[in-house]
C-alpha cells in the first residue's frame, strides 16, 4: 500500500515520531491514523523499557512559575548526556512536568515513596466505608483496591494523568519522551510552592 506524504506528516505532528517510523507504522496499520499512532506508542514503550536500565548522570533543575507569580514548581530531571540536557525537546519536557506539578499538587514521586502507615490508614478508611455493604468479602477487597489505586493516582506524580493529555499518565509521558529523545530519562525529585 502506498502511503500519502500528508498522512505521514499528520502522524508525525500527532506523535513526534520520525518520518520513517511514521511511514512504517502507517503501512502496518494500512493507513489507519489512530491505529498507527497506537502502534508507535507501543513501540515507544518497548524502546523506553530497554533504555530504563541505563545510568542518568546528567540533567537539569527546571523551574516553572505561573503567570500570577504565586505558584510554581522546581523539578530535577535526569538524562544520560549533557547534550540532551541542553536539547530544546528535553527542556520543553522539563517545563511540562514542572507545570503539571504546579497544577496538580502531587505529594510523592512514586507509589513506593508513600509511607506505609498512610497507606494502611487509607485502606482502613476505605474498608470502613464498605462495612455496611451487603457484598462478599472478595468483592469488598477489590473495591477497596480500586479506591486505593484511585487515591494513588491523585497523590503520586508518576501515576497522575498528564494535564496536557489525560489519556496518558506522567509515567507514560516520560516513557514516550525516552522513546523520542533516545535516552533514559528519570524524574528524581520535585518541590511545589504556593502563596
Amino acid at each position: 500500500m502506498s502511503i500519502d506524504a500528508k498522512l505521514v506528516a499528520e502522524l508525525r505532528s500527532m506523535t513526534g515520531a520520525g518520518m520513517m517510523d511514521a511511514k512504517k507504522a502507517l503501512e502496518e496499520a494500512t493507513g489507519d491514523l489512530e491505529k498507527a499512532s497506537q502502534l508507535l506508542r507501543e513501540k515507544g514503550m518497548v524502546k523506553a523499557a530497554k533504555k530504563s536500565s541505563r545510568e542518568t548522570n546528567e540533567g537539569r533543575v527546571h523551574a516553572y512559575i505561573h503567570s500570577n507569580g504565586k505558584l510554581g514548581a522546581m523539578v530535577e530531571i535526569l538524562c544520560e548526556t549533557d547534550f540532551v540536557a541542553r536539547n530544546e525537546a528535553f527542556i520543553d519536557f522539563c517545563n511540562d512536568v514542572a507545570m503539571h506539578i504546579s497544577a496538580t499538587e502531587p505529594l510523592y514521586l512514586k507509589r513506593e515513596d508513600v509511607p506505609m502507615d498512610l497507606v494502611e490508614k487509607e485502606m482502613e478508611i476505605f474498608t470502613k466505608e464498605m462495612e455496611n455493604q451487603a457484598k462478599p468479602s472478595d468483592v469488598i477487597a477489590k473495591i477497596v483496591e480500586g479506591k486505593l489505586n484511585k487515591w494513588y493516582s491523585e497523590i503520586v506524580l508518576l501515576e497522575q494523568s498528564f494535564i496536557k493529555d489525560e489519556d496518558q499518565t506522567i509515567d507514560e509521558y516520560v516513557k514516550s519522551k525516552i522513546a523520542s529523545i533516545g535516552e533514559n530519562i528519570s524524574i528524581r525529585r520535585f518541590a511545589r510552592f504556593n502563596i
